[in-house]
């Protein structure tokens, strides 16, 4: 039996304006963990939609476990072992666990009903064997972006799968629940599964690989075993040079308190008597676990999440922002965690995507909107936010998802907004793409804009915020200076009351 489970031999695609792939080689071997690395827009996902029948590739061929496969959809790859977990999730929300996992196979009895019992105790099996605590009768839309990743990665075991291919797999994840991730890898690796593993983490990278490739501007650059590899070469050869510093220099100047937010409790969530305050041109960023009621908080004062109680005051004066359009009109901008459920507007454009937060500005005699200006107000965007897009009709959808979260952000400073509220604005980045906006964070600061940063990340914190919150068990923990703390202090106040 070869050693090689999958090959892909000089795989050309094309878009309209964008060569994606240009003669990209992978081979993966039997019982290994082979890491896919570039900069967004590198070809990383092109490349692996190719494989699972996504895309149909212009030149090159596929070989699985020696035969030439050329699948005409997801469902076909997925019958032949190849099964893919996509960055950002694609679930049906309404419906439960086990159906999200069974979906288009469910058992049946008798070869005409569907057996749930069947579909339960097949879950039940699955989940014990990886280990997942979930309940398979539990409405995806009620979980978190963590728990719904595990039920991805458990239907795509549950296909008895040769080939997994898994895109940031941790990009939601705590670090338990990404030990818990490295040991279902490692145990689907000593089955003799090939898993191929797509991240911008590199200390994740040099940890659980076997070989990395590198690609970059849609070309391969190169293949190396990973013992063979630092951090600094993985940089190098992703961006074609030396990145010596991971974070911007701090420019920005901390001036008078503009946000004021005390004893804020959410009505539906679990955050309770949250106090703190936002100064000019300060960088605040938000830590925690998973569950800790990061991402609510922000939620909560952009009106989002209903409050039960508390105050909001900008500048001295207290606000409401019951909603989102309120929130907006008070000069609050949220960019929020999943880009492609509550960010972008897939089936639209670049220049739709950046003025539509902005809409009422362009409206000429109440009649109609001012093409002009719009198309003037996203060139800006694409050269303030260094945006990589042939040009502004280009579906939002096809671009990275670098390029993507840089979109939105231009679309809400647009509004001129006062306080960014930011929600794991890196998440899924490159390296490269990781400068770029904490440049942009940096600057918007040194502008004298307000910044709140909900990050999993800690270097990333520490790296680029002023002050530090650490969220615990929907309450906040405690408060540390960036430049003194540790991730160690970050950590203690995070567990305080768990």
């Amino acid at each position: 039996m070869s050693d090689v489970l999958l090959e892909m031999k000089n795989i050309s695609k094309e878009f309209p304006g964008v060569k994606a792939l240009d003669n990209v080689s992978l081979t993966v071997k039997r019982g290994s963990v082979h890491a896919l690395m570039g900069e967004n827009g590198a070809g990383k996902s092109t490349l692996m939609k190719c494989l699972f029948g996504m895309y149909v590739k212009d030149t090159g061929q596929i070989f699985l476990e020696g035969e030439e496969v050329n699948f005409k959809n997801s469902k076909d790859a997925l019958e032949h072992g190849v099964a893919m977990v996509h960055q950002e999730l694609n679930q049906a929300l309404k419906r439960n666990v086990m159906d999200n996992i069974w979906l288009g196979r469910y058992p049946t009895k008798f070869k005409i009903m569907t057996s749930e019992s069947i579909m339960y105790k097949d879950t039940k099996a699955i989940f014990k064997d990886l280990g997942i605590d979930v309940d398979p009768k539990r409405i995806m839309s009620t979980m978190s972006v963590s728990n719904r990743q595990m039920v991805e990665i458990a239907k795509a075991v549950s296909y008895n799968s040769k080939i997994i291919v898994l895109d940031e797999p941790t990009s939601s994840l705590n670090e338990q629940e990404v030990e818990h991730l490295f040991r279902i890898i490692n145990m689907l690796r000593d089955r003799g599964c090939g898993i191929i593993y797509i991240s911008h983490k590199m200390e994740e990278i040099l940890r659980i690989s076997d070989d990395v490739t590198i690609m970059r501007d849609g070309q391969w650059i190169a293949t190396k075993p990973a013992n063979e590899l630092t951090m600094d070469k993985i940089i190098k050869l992703m961006v074609g040079r030396e990145l010596t510093n991971r974070f911007p220099p701090k420019t920005n100047v901390i001036g008078e308190t503009v946000l004021e937010v005390d004893k804020l409790t959410g009505m539906y969530n679990h955050i309770k008597d949250i106090s703190f305050d936002v100064k000019r041109g300060e960088i605040v960023g938000i830590a925690g676990l998973d569950g800790s009621g990061r991402t609510e908080v922000i939620e909560t004062i952009f009106g989002i999440a209903t409050r039960k109680s508390g105050t909001i005051k900008i500048d001295g004066k207290v606000i409401k922002n019951k909603s989102a359009q309120e929130s907006i009109k008070n000069g609050f901008a949220l960019l929020t965690e999943e880009r492609r459920a509550t960010g972008i507007f897939g089936i639209l454009d670049i220049k739709e995507n950046t003025t539509i937060s902005n809409l009422n500005s362009y409206v000429k005699n109440h009649l109609y909107l001012s093409e002009k200006q719009m198309k003037l107000d996203t060139q800006w965007s694409i050269g303030a936010m260094r945006i990589k897009t042939p040009s502004q009709s280009t579906k939002i959808r096809s671009l990275s998802g670098g390029n993507q979260q840089k979109v939105i952000l231009g679309r809400w400073l647009l509004t001129n907004p006062e306080v960014l509220l930011l929600d794991e604005p890196t998440r899924g980045i490159d390296v490269g793409a990781k400068y770029e906006i904490y440049q942009l964070i940096i600057d918007l600061a040194s502008k004298g804009k307000s910044v709140i940063m909900v990050s999993s990340e800690m270097p990333e914190l520490l790296g680029v915020c002023d002050r530090i919150l650490v969220m615990s068990g929907g309450r906040l923990a405690g408060e540390v200076d960036a430049k003194t703390a540790t991730q160690e202090e970050i950590m203690t106040l995070a567990a305080k009351y768990v």
